[in-house]
């Protein structure tokens, strides 16, 4: 008998809920509809489904769960994890689709990192592969920054002397075969011009063949890769300052920008419309945005600001949720990312310091020290695998690798640039990285299989 009770009480429940969660779904469409002057369509639901045509909610706020439920979508799907959707996803998307641009491949085969594990490391650091090198192409002037296409597929690269190069990774492999009796191989499949000024930060989009990049003359531009003789930007975002770093939201409606401003400018890529955060701690004057990066399902950012801190942010409501005040002293802090868990973020500072940060607490989990970096914007980044971290050392104009788990420098390789390189960026498929620098040269490496 009590079992019956209980079995009835607990579908009552469910019942409850769910009707609860349609209501408040209901009222989502019928906001969205009537704030988008879709008046007809906002009175056919509001009548059909008996709810009240006046009813609240934040603008956009369908638009905004809608765009975090694809993206936390997304990263389940790489991830592997089974999804629990009412419905089958599977005719949505045609298994022809898988191999076209954006797919993710599977990673490769490699044991969780769990950073916060308390253990003693010591003595069980990881030897890192031997890697090939070869240059690629030079810019006319400094080459700034670089990027890979979520699928691993392409590299962008960004000049001082405002061009754009774009590299297929399989030309690129081609090139490099040592029997190869093709002729001679281009891996640059194009190259774009249309910034006036230096290029700081390049970002591909999730989905779609668009390559945005953000540069010292206040704007963000869209680049449709997909066409062979179009050297100029399709679509053009005005910001009011320097745009130093661009980020995707996993979604592809929305961007970051991180400029001069010490607030992320965030962008409807639909519409233009610039949004600021109003929720935003203390910032001192001097807190122009160095990186800025979205975690792997939009439901976070971080920034790195020449003020030294790193700042943790509501993918959402962009409200600033954990400031590390000095995170990097008083020198800048260059770059921020997250790991692919989001329970971590890795910087690096012109303090010579790279440090993983744990989001949940803001606490310091580890430091790999041992690579200089004072004067130019060096990145820090995970390998694919997350079982390294590489930067640069800015004095020997090398590249030092460190255990990602026992923070033990485990490898320093001549970078074969002349000067340091400026940036450096690992592939998020394969074991392989892109290094660029001052001596305006691009230089690709990958493991020796």
């Amino acid at each position: 008998m009590d079992s019956n009770n209980n079995n009835g009480s607990s579908i009552l429940e469910k019942t409850l809920r769910d009707g609860k969660l349609f209501r408040q779904v209901n009222s989502l469409i019928v906001a969205h509809l009537r704030d988008h002057n879709l008046s007809q369509a906002a009175n056919a639901v509001a009548s059909a489904t008996m709810t009240p045509l006046n009813a609240e909610a934040p603008q956009n706020r369908l638009t905004e769960l809608v765009a975090k439920g694809l993206a936390v979508e997304r990263d389940e799907i790489l991830r592997g994890v089974p999804s629990n959707s009412l419905y089958d996803t599977s005719t949505l998307i045609p298994a022809t689709a898988t191999a076209a641009y954006g797919s993710i491949p599977a990673p490769r085969a490699a044991a969780v990192v769990d950073f916060s594990a308390v253990q003693d490391t010591k003595g069980s650091s990881k030897s890192f592969p031997k890697h090939e090198t070869r240059h690629l192409s030079e810019h006319k002037n400094i080459a700034r920054c670089a990027r890979f296409s979520p699928d691993g597929r392409f590299i962008a690269t960004g000049s001082a002397d405002t061009s754009i190069k774009l590299f297929e990774v399989a030309k690129i492999k081609q090139m490099m075969l040592p029997d190869s009796t093709d002729g001679p191989v281009r891996p640059v499949i194009r190259t774009f011009y249309d910034h006036i000024q230096p290029i700081n930060d390049l970002d591909f989009h999730p989905q779609n063949t668009v390559l945005i990049s953000g540069g010292k003359d206040h704007t963000i531009k869209f680049f449709d890769f997909s066409k062979a003789t179009a050297k100029r930007a399709f679509r053009v975002i005005q910001d009011t300052h320097n745009v130093r770093s661009v980020s995707f939201h996993p979604s592809g409606d929305f961007l970051l920008a991180g400029t001069d401003h010490p607030i992320a400018h965030l962008y409807d890529v639909n519409t233009f419309q610039c949004y600021l955060s109003a929720n935003v701690p203390e910032i001192s004057v001097n807190g122009a945005i160095n990186q800025v990066r979205y975690s792997s399902t939009g439901g976070m950012y971080v920034t790195a600001s020449k003020d030294g801190a790193i700042r943790l942010w509501d993918g959402v409501s962009a409200n600033c949720v954990r400031s590390i005040v000095g995170a990097h002293g008083t020198a800048e802090a260059t770059s921020a990312n997250f790991t692919k868990d989001q329970r971590f973020v890795l910087s690096c500072g012109k303090d010579s310091t790279v440090k993983l940060w744990e989001v949940s607490s803001g606490r310091l989990v580890k430091q790999y020290l041992g690579a200089t970096h004072t004067q130019l914007r060096f990145q820090a980044v995970f390998n694919d695998t997350e079982e390294f971290v590489l930067s640069i050392d800015e004095p020997s104009n090398e590249i030092v690798i460190w255990d990602a788990l026992t923070a033990e420098k485990v490898a320093k390789w001549s970078s074969n640039h002349i000067g340091a390189p400026r940036w450096i960026e690992h592939s998020p498929a394969e074991a392989a990285f892109i290094t660029c620098g001052t001596d305006r040269s691009v230089r690709f490496w990958k493991e020796i299989l």
